[in-house]
């Protein structure tokens, strides 16, 4: 069973779909757009929620990257014989959300059931409060929003 602040959320994402998107919103009477669906179990779907959460209360976010990329190993006569993988040039450690809300810079890393932070994690998170810079563990939607309403002091 969904939670009240899940519901009120998609369907608020719903109505921001159709303000941003008049023409498409109504087709012979009929909503085009289907009801936003989240899989906040996991990692994946709790990141795209709380994205979506933070630009529709004003704020920016993305998701943060760290992961390399694959290149091709080549063998004598340029005959490709493996992938390998050059690491990313990221800090190690970076949250999985980089937000600006309120002028205020916020990093949220995304933690799903016995996740834990990793050590690069915890001194990133040192560096970000150091600097002035908010620092979140989300664990759940419902948490996150109770988290955000009391930092920025919204009233729902």
């Amino acid at each position: 069973m969904k939670s009240e602040i899940r519901e009120r959320f998609e369907a608020e994402v719903l109505r921001d779909m159709v303000r941003k998107h008049p023409i498409l919103a109504v087709e012979k009477g009929e909503a085009v757009f289907a009801k936003p669906k989240y899989a906040y179990h996991t990692a994946n779907g709790l990141t795209r929620a709380i994205i979506d959460f933070i630009e529709l209360n004003g704020g920016q976010a993305e998701r943060v990257t760290v992961t390399g990329r694959p290149y091709e190993v080549r063998g004598v006569g340029g005959r490709c014989v493996g992938v390998g993988w050059q690491k990313s040039h990221m800090t190690v450690g970076t949250a999985d959300i980089s937000a600006t809300i309120g002028g205020q810079s916020v990093k949220i890393e995304v933690k799903i059931g016995r996740d834990r932070q990793s050590e690069a994690q915890r001194r990133y998170q040192r560096n970000i409060e150091r600097a002035g810079g908010l620092y979140y563990v989300a664990r759940n939607f419902e948490d996150f929003v109770s988290w955000f309403n009391r930092t920025w002091s919204v009233e729902k």
